[in-house]
């Protein structure tokens, strides 16, 4: 894995993490989980484009 793809997605587990207990029960958090890791994945050929890699 590169660089870009280790950090963004160590950030975006960080934060996914840090706001999992305000969300609510198992179920919505799994929800959240899944629709954060899909747009993230979305995001990222974006955001390395933009940092030419």
């Amino acid at each position: 894995m590169d660089p870009v793809s280790l950090v963004y997605y160590a950030i975006i587990c960080g934060v996914l993490c840090w706001a999992g207990p305000r969300i609510g029960g198992p179920v919505l958090r799994v929800l959240a989980g899944v629709i954060v890791g899909v747009l993230a994945a979305g995001v990222l050929p974006a955001l390395k484009g933009m940092l030419g890699g």
